[in-house]
């Protein structure tokens, strides 16, 4: 059925495909003479500037330095939530709202009877945003075994930092812009034609 020539053309075509197909196409040349790929030093990349991490600071008051604002002191020992709640509001940038914040607190403490796992969280967010040294130990340290102190003291950093923690971080960001109230960038506004 098949002649013999038919066998030797099969044969040469799949003896030339199949050096071919030795080589994979990765798109990573194969050879390894350097005299094909000529690069100059223009087309190679540079290599970029390490940026050098902010320095850390101290916290603007001790942990146990509570009496320092006796008022904040008294609320964050007969309710927690509330000074948590105020301080996660302006941790967030008012993504959460002091109130939302200050219930999962309450909810977490009456379910697991351990909020420290959670506020950890934010003590730890706060240091990242103002390069805060992390002591005396760690962050979850500290609000297990010295909650309360804890919290005043994140309370009274950003009270530090120029916060007025009574307004949140809403009103805090209307009294940085003095009152002006900027009107939204409308894109491609509708036009009767």
């Amino acid at each position: 059925m098949y002649s013999s020539s038919d066998s030797t053309e099969y044969k040469k075509f799949s003896v030339e495909t199949s050096s071919e197909t030795t080589t994979p196409a990765t798109g990573i040349p194969v050879t390894s003479s350097s005299a094909e790929y000529n690069y100059s030093s223009a087309d190679q990349p540079k290599p970029r500037p390490r940026i050098q991490p902010k320095p850390q600071v101290p916290w603007s008051t001790g942990l146990c330095d509570c009496f320092s604002d006796v008022r904040n002191c008294c609320i964050t020992l007969w309710c927690p939530c509330v000074t948590f709640g105020k301080i996660a509001e302006i941790v967030d940038k008012g993504s959460s709202s002091c109130g939302q914040s200050g219930a999962l607190y309450t909810v977490i403490a009456c379910v697991t009877g351990c909020p420290c796992w959670y506020s950890c969280f934010y003590r730890s967010k706060m240091r990242q945003q103002y390069s805060l040294h992390e002591s005396p130990c760690g962050d979850c340290l500290v609000h297990c075994f010295c909650e309360s102190c804890a919290l005043c003291q994140e309370y009274r950093e950003l009270k530090h930092r120029g916060y007025d923690m009574t307004i949140g971080w809403h009103g805090n960001v209307e009294k940085q812009n003095n009152g002006l109230i900027m009107a939204p960038i409308v894109e491609g506004a509708m036009s009767r034609y």
